[in-house]
């Protein structure tokens, strides 16, 4: 009997440490939160947060037929979307690009931050803002779903300090009844026949450096040459360059500063005062 009460209670007690332990490693299991390096970087069936930093354009919101998205990726390059998704991604080069495939590209040579030699294979439309020929200029005139693309050819200074005819080019984005021009790595001022060409503007992405592409004045005399409502600077590698730049512009032109890198613009929102707007970007 009492061999058999023994037994029992040795029972018992493994059972009750067994169900113990069982409760205490599932109590650790529960109370060890993953570290925050393995849910950020390993990969996972769910995501434990958004991505850092994640530009507007990338979430997809629908944009209404009269609306277009501008990204600022940084240096030369912005992402400009759309009603139909259609995504353009402009002096597309190797160091920087969006982090989606553009189906238009555009590119100019003065640098090789503002082209590439290897485009992905899957960009539908590569447009290169110089001609094979040198001293030739090229011609581009892209209409794609809701887009029409077109370029007015301009020169560049080359590397010995001379001119190279038409080497870069403006392109003008022709979207949801705007038009949009990203003036590349422009070094002079307009001529008229160029103004003509290039038409009304709404919205102009301007180099703003002040020294490997045209300088302050000259950039200046191009903004009030094109009239455009919105100005987005780009070029600028400091603070002290961009703040020169808005330095200048402030005496005719209001200035503000955007906490994002995507703007969303349309004809009925355009300012009715002449607007610097400045995305955060690099």
């Amino acid at each position: 009997m009492r061999k058999s009460f023994g037994t029992q209670l040795a029972r018992v007690l493994v059972v009750l440490l067994l169900s113990g332990g069982a409760a205490a490693a599932f109590e650790r299991v529960q109370a060890q939160a993953p570290k925050p390096e393995m849910t950020e970087n390993c990969p996972g069936l769910v995501a434990s947060a958004t991505p850092r930093a994640l530009p507007a354009s990338l979430r997809l919101a629908q944009l209404q037929f009269d609306q277009v998205r501008i990204t600022y990726i940084g240096h030369s390059t912005f992402l400009i979307e759309s009603p139909r998704v259609v995504r353009i991604a402009t002096d597309y080069n190797d160091y920087v690009r969006p982090p989606v495939l553009p189906d238009v590209a555009t590119m100019n040579h003065a640098h090789s931050t503002h082209y590439t030699d290897h485009p992905d294979a899957g960009i539908l439309h590569v447009l290169r803002g110089w001609a094979e020929e040198r001293g030739k200029p090229v011609r581009h005139d892209l209409q794609f779903k809701d887009v029409r693309v077109r370029n007015v050819p301009t020169n560049i200074r080359d590397w010995s300090g001379g001119t190279e005819r038409h080497g870069n080019s403006i392109f003008v984005f022709e979207i949801a009844n705007m038009c949009i021009a990203h003036l590349g790595h422009l070094h002079h001022t307009l001529t008229q026949q160029q103004l003509n060409e290039i038409g009304r503007i709404d919205a102009v992405l301007v180099p703003v450096d002040g020294s490997y592409t045209l300088d302050l004045d000259g950039m200046v005399e191009v903004m009030e040459s094109l009239k455009a409502p919105l100005i987005i600077p780009m070029h600028y590698f400091s603070v002290f360059t961009l703040n020169r730049f808005l330095d200048r512009m402030r005496e005719k032109f209001d200035v503000e500063f955007s906490d994002t890198p995507a703007t969303v613009i349309s004809k009925t929102t355009l300012p009715t005062k002449p607007k610097v707007l400045v995305l955060p970007g690099r």
